[in-house]
């Protein structure tokens, strides 16, 4: 039997495409109408080079860091992902495999399983929001997160409703019921291993919100609670300010590009901010955050906590995010894959090769801390980095 186990994210992310139908594939590549944003998300992480050193090499290197009080074995965060129909145990497992690594874990409202299902994997979750409901049922949702044990919560503003937000995206049904699963059969056939996988667990795919069920009530499908969230009002930052007063721990912002968000975000009192365009899904043209991301670094990173948010595939791209003034990176596609590829070993397996990554960067550059990494570790071309509203 040939080994699950793969070297690089870009093997794990082609054993998900090999696994997955089609369209399950194309829900997790699709980005905003052209994909420019996405596209550059990745591309930009090449433009960016090393400075190594050849001798004087360390010989032990910590990766340790904190992030929003948190503990963690190493700088990145398992960022929040909505239905995650890869695989059947989706974000269970997801949450196994951050606790065995050590890293902190964000759970989307959007998730298949419950903030009570998957606290009691692992005791680091941060609860991920958007603006959605009545302050009534926005405040129900932070209570029922601080009672299954969220040490955070997540505020995310980088997804705006677009028509053309979904470029490349399928066609994805509201619910899994007898036509919907006819319909999508002979694709799901061409993927036995991918359809048996859900039919050992006992369930089809799981395309229920529970995490936005309001008290007592039955958890919406995922298009119902994109719907609640679509008829919102816009939240203005007295807004935001408000949910955070909400919350007496900590609160990360997610979604920043521009210097004067960061300072608002700064204002109300977050604890940290993420650098972060949706991976490509919100406005389509937005920089990527490791564009972005020094500007807002310079402009207040001595006041709040600033972590990055996509393109990350490798551990040297860590490593160039944490010498541009990131505290961590969150991770979103990279961790799909490998849990499309292999459960829960596959996203241990994801992690262990950030992990390995980024040491063999941190030994190159002579670094024996990720927090002695520096602006000189790296080399950027001259019209690389993107100072937005400042």
């Amino acid at each position: 039997m040939a080994s699950k186990w793969f070297e690089t994210v870009a093997v794990a992310q082609r054993r998900a495409k090999q696994r997955l139908p089609k369209s399950v594939y194309g829900a997790l590549i699709a980005g905003s109408e052209k994909g420019l944003s996405s596209s550059d998300n990745l591309s930009s992480f090449d433009e960016l080079g090393f400075a190594p050193h050849i001798a004087g090499l360390t010989k032990e290197r910590t990766l340790a860091t904190t992030v929003m009080g948190q503990p963690m074995s190493m700088p990145v965060i398992i960022s929040p992902t909505g239905v995650q129909a890869v695989h059947p145990e989706g974000e269970v497992a997801v949450a196994r495999a951050a606790a065995n690594r050590g890293v902190l874990m964000g759970l989307s409202s959007f998730a298949s399983r419950s903030i009570e299902e998957v606290c009691a994997q692992h005791n680091q979750v941060l609860f991920q929001m958007y603006w959605s409901g009545t302050r009534d049922v926005m405040v129900q949702r932070l209570e029922r997160a601080k009672a299954a044990g969220a040490k955070g919560i997540i505020l995310t503003l980088d997804w705006t409703f677009s028509n053309g937000r979904d470029w490349g995206s399928p066609w994805i049904p509201e619910k899994i019921n007898l036509r919907n699963a006819l319909k999508l059969s002979p694709e799901a056939m061409t993927r036995p291993g991918w359809l048996w996988s859900f039919v050992r667990s006992g369930h089809l795919p799981d395309l229920t919100t529970p995490n936005m069920a309001p008290v007592g009530a039955p958890a919406p499908t995922f298009f119902g609670a994109y719907y609640e969230w679509m008829q919102s009002d816009l939240p203005s930052w007295d807004d935001v300010a408000w949910l955070r007063s909400q919350w007496d721990g900590a609160f990360m912002v997610k979604g920043v590009s521009r210097i004067d968000d960061a300072r608002r975000v700064v204002d109300l009192g977050a604890t940290a901010l993420s650098v972060s365009n949706h991976g490509g899904n919100n406005l389509d043209g937005t920089p990527a955050p490791i564009r972005s991301l020094a500007a807002i670094v310079d402009a207040v990173g001595d006041q709040i906590e600033v972590v990055l948010d996509g393109g990350v595939r490798r551990g040297s791209d860590v490593v160039k995010a944490l010498s541009l003034g990131a505290r961590a990176v969150m991770i979103g596609r990279a961790y799909l894959w490998g849990l499309a590829a292999n459960g829960q070993a596959g996203v241990e397996n994801v992690l262990d090769i950030l992990r390995g990554g980024i040491e063999a960067t941190l030994l190159g550059l002579a670094k024996s801390s990720v927090h002695d990494l520096d602006r000189s570790d790296v080399v950027a071309p001259p019209d690389f980095y993107r100072k937005l509203g400042g």
